[in-house]
């Protein structure tokens, strides 16, 4: 699965100056608009850098504006603090003089346990028995536990979703298999909360449903390989005023608890196209 590469490709930040860099972007999802969940990859990576000796532990991300596929992406880390256990600063993201996104980083060392505790795996059929569900390029593997098709607004459930994602040529880093991992976060708990309510559906974001993220926060508990299948459960616990909100939790294929994640997403009404002024005689 060569293809990976392309992504990877925007990974790879070109230094400008000090603490600053440029990358580009790939086309995800067929709009003119850059993919949230590659901004946060690419936050990752950036944030990484801030104390090379450390992993990257937790992202905190506010989407802004949208930013622009077809324009290269201005990165500049600002530093906050790098101390013996922990390091933090923010990463923004910029075109021209408009911010789009800025994530907060935290890093720390991996410390022994004192104590441990993590809830369960969800019970479901093996990603070997669910339907290949078409979310992406071929790169990215992703299969639903119930085989439901979140694309039709007549279909109905829990504002529940398991999902199992995988990267099968990722390479064997924890920075690269963390931002994967970010990558893959981003795209699902929009779906999840319009799960319940008949007659809206996926495919009716930005037609007659805008959707968009609005935050999103990121935290590893353990290390994480994005090659292997690893299992999203999420839930929207809220959605309304014209916001959503959602949280997941990852498990690897043991059942360990690599990773948790929550959202906040605007959905809402398209507004109606203002009538055109009349011409006077």
């Amino acid at each position: 699965m060569a293809d990976l590469q392309e992504l990877l490709d925007v990974l790879e930040m070109r230094p400008t100056g000090e603490r600053s860099y440029e990358a580009g972007s790939i086309s995800f999802g067929g709009g003119p608009s850059v993919f949230g969940g590659q901004l946060m990859a690419q936050a990752i990576v950036a944030g990484a850098t801030i104390d090379p000796n450390k992993e990257v532990l937790s992202l905190h991300t506010v989407f802004a504006r949208p930013a622009q596929v077809n324009l290269p992406l201005e990165i500049s880390i600002d530093v906050l603090q790098a101390g013996r256990s922990y390091a933090s600063g923010s990463v923004a993201f910029r075109q021209g003089e408009k911010e789009c996104a800025r994530s907060m980083i935290l890093l720390g060392s991996i410390e022994p346990d004192l104590l441990r505790h993590q809830p369960s795996a969800p019970q479901v059929i093996p990603p070997a028995d669910a339907q290949r569900v078409a979310h992406g390029p071929e790169y990215w593997e992703v299969r639903m536990a119930e085989g439901i098709d979140l694309n039709d607004p007549a279909v109905t459930g829990p504002s529940e979703l398991t999902v199992w994602t995988r990267f099968p040529a990722a390479p064997a880093t924890q920075t690269v298999s963390r931002a994967l991992l970010a990558f893959a976060t981003d795209g699902f708990l929009i779906a999840t909360a319009m799960r319940p309510h008949p007659g809206i559906g996926q495919s009716m974001a930005h037609v007659s449903v805008a959707t968009t993220v609005v935050t999103h926060t990121l935290t590893f508990h353990e290390d994480v390989n994005a090659a292997e299948w690893l299992t999203l459960q999420m839930a929207s616990p809220y959605a309304g005023h014209g916001s959503s909100y959602g949280r997941g939790e990852v498990f690897d294929p043991k059942g360990l608890h690599v990773a948790s994640f929550v959202q906040e997403n605007m959905i809402r009404n398209v507004p109606a196209p203002k009538a055109a002024p009349s011409s006077s005689a």
